[in-house]
């Protein structure tokens, strides 16, 4: 006997055969041959399955979509690894070869699956260490050792026992509808940008609908698959009917707030409108909130419901065309017929100004030092600011009046002494009484 079989004989196991031996080089090789058909499906099909990704889902699939080669390479020898490996009763050491070469190859594509749907490193890494540990179930004689130790360490909660085995299996269901649920999402949400016949506030009521949708089944088919009793969730259903109704009664306002607006269309996705201080244009319709991005580049976050319960100014509800009135002070003593004519010239030259409607100036007040006038401009993108225009137009107008000789008063107060004469005598007179200086 070998040195080599003195070993293994001393920790239990026997020595192969020479017969074992080119069994294994067989298996082996088919490996090598499984792993390079898998790396030329990835040359081959993988930029027709990215292109068809790309047609299909869009930049809501960038990150799969980057990623699309290496799964299908990986994807296409674990797939060829798991036929050889059912194709034919191996000897153990044969069978933990092709066990490895699957579970690496299986492990590789769940990481690059996971880390295209934007899952984090570690996450990726931990399912597919789980998933390599599955597909290696030859190689160490079958899960049954795995399996009875993790359910071997386990609590007992009342009535219930909680293992790590179910700890493990929940998570990792878990993480893969989590994926799905991604991948079904922004496939979606590409399928309905590309449909016609819905409005952008109908598509993002479509694409939340579904991925509530998504979600609900999800959880339900993890349920199903983890053999979860749903009577287990009674004991639950108390509490959270008092967290909802105490806790998270806001929350639960904004998500049903959020649905009614995506609904009656009141409020939609590039809207200009106006809550309180904030004036924006609408960015997003979130499940908590709306986001309106002011002309700072300040984005601010509304609460639902207060789009529902206060006033709201919205712009462009129904028209996108505006008025702007831009108030303007001329001379008492100026051509008040020349000074009108120059507004509106001012107006006119304005590019963001609409010719139609046509603009229009209004004398609004005889004030103190000036006649007071509105120009009234129209435009039909108020989502590109308002003050940018008035200052265009009044920048205009300075010019022309500059031209013209308009002059633009300014405040002025004249004061006016009763009895000046007498006023004047007494002071002249204090100034030659020597005593009065004393």
């Amino acid at each position: 006997m070998s040195r080599a079989g003195a070993w293994l004989a001393a920790k239990g196991l026997a020595e192969p055969t020479p017969a074992e031996l080119g069994e294994a080089g067989i298996a082996l090789a088919l490996v090598v041959a499984a792993l390079a058909l898998g790396w030329l499906a990835g040359r081959t099909l993988g930029p027709r399955a990215t292109a068809l990704w790309t047609a299909r889902v869009g930049e809501h699939g960038a990150g799969v979509g980057k990623r699309l080669c290496a799964i299908v390479r990986h994807g296409t020898a674990a797939l060829l690894l798991a036929i050889l490996s059912r194709a034919w009763p191996w000897h153990p050491l044969a069978d933990a070869g092709i066990g490895v070469a699957l579970g690496a190859a299986g492990a590789l594509a769940m990481v690059e699956l996971l880390r295209g749907v934007r899952l984090s490193r570690w996450i990726a890494w931990s399912v597919a260490a789980v998933v390599f540990t599955a597909l290696l179930r030859h190689a160490v004689g079958g899960l049954a050792p795995i399996t009875t130790t993790l359910d071997a360490i386990a609590v007992e909660i009342g009535s219930r026992r909680l293992s790590l085995l179910t700890l493990v299996s929940l998570l990792v269901a878990a993480v893969l509808l989590y994926a799905l649920v991604r991948l079904v999402n922004r496939a979606t949400a590409q399928a309905l940008e590309g449909a016609r016949g819905l409005d952008p506030t109908q598509r993002l009521l479509a694409q939340k609908l579904i991925a509530i949708a998504a979600v609900v089944v999800a959880f339900f088919f993890a349920v199903d698959l983890l053999g979860i009793d749903l009577t287990t969730f009674a004991v639950f259903s108390g509490a959270m009917g008092l967290a909802i109704g105490f806790g998270l009664q806001k929350t639960v306002g904004n998500l049903i707030a959020g649905i009614i607006l995506l609904m009656d269309r009141s409020i939609k996705p590039g809207d200009v409108i106006v809550v309180g201080d904030s004036f924006g244009w609408v960015n997003k319709i979130g499940v908590r909130a709306v986001s309106v991005v002011t002309r700072d580049g300040k984005e601010h976050l509304i609460p639902n419901e207060i789009l529902m319960t206060q006033e709201v100014e919205n712009w462009s509800y129904t028209d996108t065309n505006v008025r702007v009135r831009i108030p303007v002070r001329v001379a008492y003593d100026c051509d008040l017929e020349l000074a009108q004519a120059l507004m509106l010239r001012a107006a006119k030259e304005s590019p963001r100004v609409l010719d139609t409607p046509p603009s229009n100036v209004w004398v609004t007040a005889f004030g103190e030092y000036a006649v007071e006038h509105d120009i009234l401009v129209w435009i039909n993108d108020p989502q590109s600011g308002v003050g940018n225009v008035r200052s265009d137009v009044l920048n205009r107008l300075w010019r022309l009046f500059k031209e013209h000789g308009i002059v633009v008063p300014y405040p002025r107060s004249d004061v006016r002494i009763a009895g000046g004469r007498q006023v004047a005598a007494g002071l002249a007179s204090a100034q030659d009484d020597p005593t009065s200086r004393a």
